[in-house]
């Protein structure tokens, strides 16, 4: 395929579009050789300041070679025919070999092709292709402007909607809170939650007392299953959070628990786990959100001076109150099916003591650092899980042992 010649004046461009700029810049240049008289230097004192304020858009190399020109031609009518130097030719535009202007140049228009001042500085046609040119550099600038400020109002837009749902999320949980301590309304005996897979017996097990502080939030949150708090309030607030369990585990990562959508999502407890039985291991879910709120917070737990100073997490469930230890701090990642590999997010029974076992070597050996805190077969786990973006499909963890009181 032949090479395409973007060739303007001696002068090679790269590109299309630089090739495009050339041309309309010589359009340009060459209606001002049209209506210039190079020998007057009236006419060339008016063109060359014009040029040096930039009247004429040139958008490439051949502006520069054009102002050269000019003031080589005033140059020339500072002296006096006869004493130029010889054998020296005028300044050509872009390459050697061009086209020049000089004595040779002028000789060939026309006698009379001139006024005797030798400029139509307001000519129509130059007049017009400037104010073109110049209107179509006011139209980008205009739109630039109104391409920024969509994007400005569109950043605007998405902080205050961010905020709005950092701010409703807030409020909802302090009237849970508020709720949560009051009296029941009415005194009854709420069966276990039919949200997930929660009875893994052949028998039906007995039903539980609700505990009296969640009688009320059981009325309008079918779904709460129990609340987390921290020793360190860093991490949920005064309040804590309240946990939701639903037989999709996907649901809660962004809605609320009034089920409106909210990109903080909710707290929530894996499907899979059962609070009556109990499972082996309750595994809370929670987004890790740039601005603190769920679990942003939960990787302080990284730092193993903060876990010595925090060591301990409350977890009621609607039916018993418990509170943990932390015991193991890991980052993992979710793998695929077909990967083997121990997977704490598939943790939630174990069967005998060797499998317990096996996962708490597991869990050990990839824990950041050693807490001196262990389990043993049929203790109560709790498993805190959020994002961690060191890499893709990043999880960090956090592992607790419940302590008999």
């Amino acid at each position: 395929m032949t090479e395409k010649d973007y060739t303007v004046e001696g002068r090679q461009f790269r590109t299309g579009s630089d090739y495009a700029r050339a041309l309309r810049d010589k359009k340009i240049i060459d209606a001002l050789r049209s209506r210039i008289d190079m020998a007057d230097r009236a006419a060339l004192e008016k063109l060359n300041k014009d040029l040096q304020e930039a009247k004429y858009p040139f958008l490439t190399i051949l502006g520069e070679d054009f102002k050269e020109e000019v003031e080589e031609a005033l140059r020339r009518t500072d002296s006096p025919p006869g004493k130029q130097k010889r054998g020296k030719k005028p300044k050509s535009i872009g390459m050697q070999g061009k086209k020049t202007f000089g004595a040779a140049a002028d000789g060939k228009k026309k006698a009379g092709s001139r006024a005797s001042t030798g400029t139509k500085q307001g000519s129509p046609e130059m007049d017009a292709f400037v104010q073109e040119e110049l209107k179509r550099r006011e139209k980008r600038r205009k739109l630039t402007i109104l391409l920024c400020s969509v994007a400005a109002a569109g950043c605007l837009g998405y902080f205050g909607v961010y905020s709005w749902f950092n701010y409703r999320t807030a409020s909802n949980y302090d009237k849970l809170s508020e709720l949560k301590g009051s009296t029941p309304i009415v005194e009854q005996v709420i069966p276990a939650q039919p949200s997930g897979p929660l009875y893994t017996l052949d028998e039906t097990p007995e039903p539980k007392e609700v505990l009296d502080e969640y009688k009320n939030l059981l009325i309008k949150y079918k779904k709460l299953i129990g609340w987390l708090t921290f020793d360190d309030k860093t991490i949920g607030g005064e309040s804590g959070f309240p946990v939701m369990q639903t037989s999709d585990n996907e649901y809660y990562l962004t809605h609320n628990m009034n089920q409106e959508y909210d990109k903080n999502g909710t707290i929530f407890m894996d499907t899979g786990c059962d609070v009556v039985k109990p499972s082996t291991n309750y595994i809370v879910y929670g987004h890790h959100m740039k601005s603190g709120k769920m679990f942003g917070k939960l990787d302080l737990y990284e730092d193993q001076e903060y876990c010595e100073e925090h060591p301990y997490i409350w977890f009621d469930t609607i039916y018993e109150k418990g509170t943990y230890e932390v015991m193991y701090v890991f980052r993992s990642r979710v793998y695929n099916e077909s990967e083997i590999v121990f997977k704490y997010y598939q943790f939630i029974d174990a069967n005998s003591q060797q499998e317990f076992d096996s996962y708490m070597e597991e869990m050990a050996s990839m824990s950041l650092y050693d807490t001196g805190v262990t389990a043993e077969y049929g203790d109560q786990l709790l498993t805190l899980s959020t994002c961690d973006y060191q890499e893709k499909n990043g999880r960090f963890v956090v592992v607790a042992k419940k302590i008999k009181e």
